[in-house]
C-alpha cells in the first residue's frame, strides 16, 4: 500500500483554509519545541502541558493573525507562550506578596546530596520568580533553552543589545538573589 506523494504531504501550513485544521497542522509542527519550553519555563510537566494548551487556545481565539511561513509561526506560537508564563508569573508574585504572612524561611540545615541539589534547585527558581518577567525569560531561552541571542530577538521582537543587557543584567541579579536568600556573604 503506498502512501500520498510526498509533494501533497508538504502542503504549507498557509495553504489550509479550514482553521481547525490548520491549528492541528501547527500543533504537530511546533507542539513539542513549545513544549520543551514551557517545560523550561513552568519547571514541571503538567503546568508545561497546560501552558501550550492555553497557548494553543489562544492561537485558536486569533486564527485569522497567524503569520504566514514556518518561522512566523512558530515565533508568534512561542511570543504567545511566553506572555502567558510571564502573566503567570505576574499572578503568582501577586499572590505572594499578598501571602507573605505565611511564607517560611529557607533553611537549608543539614542532609543528604540529594536535599542539598532540591534545596539549591529551589533557591535558584525562587530567584528567577523574583526577577522582572522579561529578564526572567531571556535568561531561561538562553541558559536554559540554548537559544543564540538573535533567535531570542526575533522571538520576542526585540534587538539582540536587549537580549544582551538583560542576559548581563539578569545573571547578575540571580547570583545577587541567590546571595541574599542563602544569607551567604560575598
Amino acid at each position: 500500500m503506498s502512501g500520498p506523494p510526498v509533494e501533497a504531504a508538504l502542503v504549507s501550513h498557509a495553504e489550509v483554509t479550514d482553521p481547525i485544521e490548520r491549528l492541528a497542522l501547527l500543533f504537530d509542527a511546533h507542539g513539542d519545541r513549545l513544549y520543551r519550553l514551557a517545560r523550561r519555563l513552568t519547571g514541571n510537566a503538567d503546568d508545561a502541558r497546560d501552558l501550550v494548551q492555553d497557548t494553543f487556545l489562544r492561537a485558536a481565539k486569533s486564527a485569522t493573525s497567524i503569520p504566514l511561513g514556518e518561522a512566523g509561526e512558530e515565533a508568534w506560537l512561542v511570543r504567545i507562550l511566553v506572555n502567558l508564563q510571564r502573566d503567570q508569573w505576574r499572578r503568582t508574585a501577586m499572590r505572594k506578596q499578598h501571602d507573605a504572612a505565611h511564607a517560611s524561611a529557607l533553611d537549608p540545615g543539614r542532609g543528604s546530596d540529594v536535599e542539598t541539589a532540591l534545596i539549591a534547585r529551589t533557591t535558584v527558581w525562587r530567584a528567577l520568580e523574583r526577577m522582572p518577567p522579561r529578564r526572567r525569560a531571556i535568561l531561561m531561552l538562553h541558559e536554559l533553552e540554548g537559544l543564540d541571542v538573535s533567535a531570542i530577538a526575533s522571538l520576542l521582537r526585540i534587538t539582540p543589545i536587549t537580549v544582551r543587557w538583560h542576559l548581563s543584567r539578569g545573571r547578575r541579579d540571580l547570583a545577587s538573589l541567590i546571595t541574599v536568600m542563602t544569607g551567604a556573604r560575598g
